[in-house]
């Protein structure tokens, strides 16, 4: 659970959840491997730089670079032995910039490792540029992404014999349903709903028609959700 107050932001694009993705390119006989983890923090940012440096031990660069938090105040990069600015800061560039929809630039929670194989030919500072720029792009480009939230919760507490039926109705109207707990004496079913009052009234209002007035939904926090993104 996150306080409202926490972030600016009330949504942003990150990866999926599941396990790294992974996407090879061949530029002028180097390999580049780039690898790509939802990060919710600095640690794990850090650990995929770690796991990797174990996993290809005898790769010449495990250059890096992560963007963390709903409003992306936490930005680092790596050139682990490349020229200065010609690794890290372009994959940087290329998370921070990267369209998630028309005119929208808001990717986070998220950490780039590109590990590199040197293939004999130099490709010069802005060969290296491009390629460690277009390594993390394509790789963004064929990852799975989604939308994140910050949705405020609402109770609402309704008797047992009503619970499927309510929930199947406010999900057919379009709302957001999280998980519903079952008590001795009612079942409240939990809403997350866009953090807005407008919104909020709204869904106060389709409760209290298809209730009768008999219910209504008490907010409580906010959480960030998951939720699929539009195409």
């Amino acid at each position: 659970m996150q306080n409202e107050d926490e972030s600016r932001a009330t949504s942003y694009t990150t990866l999926a959840t599941g396990p790294d993705f992974r996407h090879e390119l061949e530029i002028r006989r180097s390999r580049f491997i780039t690898v790509l983890r939802r990060s919710a923090d600095e640690e794990s940012a850090r650990e995929l730089v770690a796991s990797l440096r174990r996993e290809f031990h005898d790769a010449g660069h495990h250059c890096s670079a992560f963007v963390i938090g709903p409003d992306r105040m936490i930005q680092r990069s790596s050139d682990d032995g490349e020229p200065s600015g010609t690794a890290g800061i372009p994959m940087l560039e290329a998370l921070i910039k990267r369209e998630t929809a028309p005119g929208v630039t808001d990717l986070s929670d998220i950490s780039a490792v590109v590990v590199r194989y040197f293939g004999g030919i130099l490709l010069g500072a802005g060969g290296l540029v491009r390629a460690y720029s277009e390594s993390v792009s394509t790789a963004l480009e064929r990852a799975p992404l989604v939308h994140r939230k910050r949705l405020r919760l609402c109770d609402l507490g309704v008797p047992h014999a009503e619970a499927g039926r309510l929930e199947n109705d406010l999900r057919s109207s379009g709302f957001v349903m999280a998980e519903t707990e079952y008590q001795a004496h009612q079942a409240v079913l939990r809403l997350a709903l866009p953090d807005d009052v407008p919104a909020i009234e709204e869904a106060q209002s389709r409760v209290a028609a298809l209730t009768a007035g008999s219910s209504t939904l008490e907010p409580r926090g906010t959480e960030w959700i998951d939720v699929p993104r539009q195409a």
